[in-house]
């Protein structure tokens, strides 16, 4: 089972970029003796976190938690701030397992814990934002720790609660990390990425300058929907293969692959619209490389047994070998230029909202904290009531007016 502390704090953790796809595991078609397609999980080490610094009230010896910001009526806390100091070292050491010398390690780890306290005042900001702009994310948290307990093999989410507990975490802490991230993720999107706009003129421009870069082997990118089978009776199998089918009949009268897998595929995937990613030969199963490096763009499988379930499989684009062309890598040019303008226009509007919002830094912590109003001059168990929220001004965020 996959150590459901790491998910959790990937989790926690906020793109302001979108990036590529990482490509999932490749679905392996079940077959006697037949090796799989991606190398077995490694067991992964649980995160050690640090106990947290702590003060004491003198009078009645109570233990309360020290802050080290505030953000509006939300605080930080020393303890919060030391659990991502943890995840951070050790994501960088997965990152950099085998391929970093001992001083790139201890480099990189020193460029991700910089940014660690800008980071949470980030995500404290963009929650904020986006329960002031009426998101609703509870559909989308169910539907996360459905994709978590099926990635761990569970059979309930109660099951999945107990696997977290048993791991020392708190189960709401589990639940509210995976919330804010959806969270914070659409808050981005709608208050920045849907103002960006790239034209085919620019990504025609891209590949002029760039087509050496477009040079490649034999490919095929492919997408799935998959009906898990995982756990399941074999009674039940029959109306599972009948969900596959209607899928692969819905696609075929017309319907967007992608959105019937974000729909009906129980695949981690989903989310991206079913989208693993891209292939050469030799990287899947034998039996599956053989199907889909016959076949051409938008093209689909038929319904395929395999050990995780019933399985379509779409190549979105087939590859040939040399230089590709301009229509065949276009989609992939946009995203990249998308990407490359959503940095630092994300980053520009989190500045405008500390602008427009009461950030205050406790003293030692505010050349962390990427900028703040001001400081925090005396630390206590809660946030002060008489502290008013500075401003009155009014801004402008990228064409909508609001009021501090």
């Amino acid at each position: 089972m996959r150590n459901i502390a790491i998910i959790a704090a990937l989790l926690a953790a906020l793109p302001l970029a979108a990036q590529e796809p990482t490509p999932a595991p490749a679905p392996t078609l079940e077959k006697p003796g037949m090796a799989p397609a991606t190398e077995e999980e490694k067991p992964v080490a649980k995160p050690k976190v640090p106990a947290a610094p702590v003060k004491t009230n003198s009078d009645s010896g109570r233990t309360v938690e020290e802050i080290i910001a505030r953000v509006n009526n939300d605080i930080i806390t020393r303890s919060e701030y030391d659990k991502a100091l943890a995840t951070a070292d050790e994501e960088v050491r997965q990152d950099c397992a085998g391929k970093c010398t001992p001083e790139q390690l201890q480099a990189a780890l020193e460029d991700r814990k910089k940014n660690i306290l800008r980071d949470l005042i980030d995500q404290s900001l963009l929650a904020q934002r986006g329960k002031d702009m009426g998101i609703s994310v509870e559909t989308d948290v169910v539907k996360q720790l459905d994709q978590i307990r099926i990635g761990n093999k569970l059979d309930s989410l109660d099951a999945l609660e107990k696997a977290v507990t048993s791991q020392g975490l708190n189960w709401e802490d589990f639940k509210n990390n995976i919330r804010n991230h959806i969270l914070t993720q659409k808050v981005v999107s709608q208050e920045v990425g849907s103002h960006i706009s790239i034209g085919e003129s620019d990504a025609l421009k891209y590949y002029d300058e760039h087509k050496a870069s477009f040079v490649r082997p034999e490919q095929v990118a492919l997408r799935e929907i998959i009906v898990s089978t995982e756990g399941k009776k074999d009674s039940e199998l029959p109306e599972l293969k009948k969900k596959a089918e209607t899928a692969l009949k819905r696609v075929k009268d017309g319907e967007d692959f992608g959105e019937i897998a974000k729909r009906m595929s129980d695949g981690s995937t989903k989310d991206q619209g079913g989208y693993i990613g891209t292939f050469k030969r030799g990287e899947l199963a034998k039996q599956l490389e053989d199907t889909v490096f016959k076949m051409k763009r938008n093209e689909l499988t038929d319904v395929l047994e395999t050990k995780q379930g019933y399985l379509i499989m779409q190549v979105l684009e087939h590859y040939d070998e040399g230089e590709q062309s301009f229509d065949k890598v276009k989609n992939e040019i946009m995203d990249r230029l998308y990407n490359e303008k959503l940095e630092p226009a994300a980053r520009e509007y989190l500045r405008t909202l500390r602008e427009q919002s009461y950030v205050v830094i406790k003293p030692g912590f505010a050349e962390l904290a990427g900028g703040g109003n001001s400081e925090i001059q005396e630390v206590s168990a809660t946030p002060e009531t008489t502290k008013k929220k500075k401003a009155h001004k009014k801004y402008i965020l990228f064409g909508k007016k609001t009021s501090a």
